[in-house]
């Protein structure tokens, strides 16, 4: 019925928590890439995947319902324990070593999300 946004005094420019939204399609190219690297090359390594931008929760709500010219009700709920208040990647390593980098911005992920759920309002299904 509702989104619930926990915690709306984060020191933020909303009070919300800002977070490293991230598009599925991109992260999933990020994942190819670093597969693709750990075939190549002995060892481990650690990659940040993400798109070195940080956007509140009320960002999203605002960007979600202008991409998708819909109302997005939500609730504020309190702070969950252990949030931060702002967290997101630095992906430049991936960049520079995978050669990755996200290429959707906030419109293409709130776009895309609601075509996706839209066609599949159960999910994934059994």
């Amino acid at each position: 019925a509702h989104l619930t946004v926990y915690g709306s005094d984060y020191n933020t420019h909303d009070g919300t928590g800002v977070r490293d939204y991230i598009h599925v399609v991109d992260l999933a190219k990020g994942h190819v890439a670093a597969i693709s690297y750990l075939m190549a090359n002995k060892g481990e390594g650690v990659f940040n995947l993400g798109t070195g931008t940080g956007y509140s929760v009320l960002d999203m709500v605002t960007a979600f319902e202008q991409a998708n010219n819909i109302a997005v009700p939500y609730e504020i709920a309190p702070r969950r324990p252990g949030d931060l208040a702002v967290c997101y990647a630095d992906p430049a390593k991936s960049k520079a070593v995978l050669g990755w980098e996200a290429a959707r911005d906030q419109t293409d992920m709130c776009r895309d999300t609601w075509a996706w759920q839209s066609k599949n309002p159960m999910g994934y299904g059994e």
